[in-house]
């Protein structure tokens, strides 16, 4: 997306969060594309709040907890009305602070599976893997290229292929032989 329409849905949400979140809590507001963190996907865009908060890791910790009690219900409505308006917003991240570790809160709204693309089938169970930029761009390549929808379904697909190879059979095969001589322990 260009920057220019990203800065205008930037400039809408910051409105639209002012008059529902009164007083200055909210310094300001960020929309962030592929690109921008890594925590992005492609087609996908991040609304990112920063609110007012002290200098110190506490004090930015109580501030966020302050605000989310405060504006608990606005909070929920403006991340159903902002799903509503930006449908690529799939994330709203509540942040207190500038650093990268420190405290946020992190709303998602349903992800849209893309039609033929919908898991079905048992439990699922999620998993969650610190990837290099390196595996990022693989998965991403994946999403782009239209085989997956998120990067959660390129992992999966990835999985699927892996256990497709005749050598993933023969490997489980000695891995259940290693547990059998395992328990003669």
């Amino acid at each position: 997306m260009e920057r220019a329409a990203l800065e205008h849905i930037q400039n809408l949400l910051a409105e639209q969060m002012r008059e529902r979140i009164p007083g200055d809590a909210i310094e300001r507001v960020a929309v962030l594309q592929y690109g921008d963190d890594p925590m992005v996907e492609p087609g996908e865009l991040l609304v990112r709040v920063y609110v007012a908060s002290g200098a110190e890791k506490e004090e930015r910790a109580h501030a966020l907890e302050q605000f989310h009690d405060a504006n608990r219900e606005a909070i929920f409505k403006l991340r159903d009305e902002l799903l509503a308006r930006v449908p690529q917003a799939r994330r709203l991240e509540f942040r207190a602070g500038d650093d990268e570790d420190g405290p946020r809160m992190m709303l998602r709204g349903p992800r849209v599976v893309p039609e033929g693309r919908a898991l079905g089938g048992p439990e699922l169970t999620p998993v969650m893997a610190r990837l290099s930029p390196a595996d990022l761009e693989t998965l991403d390549t994946l999403i782009t290229s239209g085989i997956a929808g998120s990067r959660a379904d390129a992992v999966r697909w990835t999985i699927a292929r892996v256990r497709e190879r005749p050598a993933f059979e023969r490997l489980r095969e000695h891995v259940h032989e290693i547990e059998e001589l395992k328990a003669q322990f």
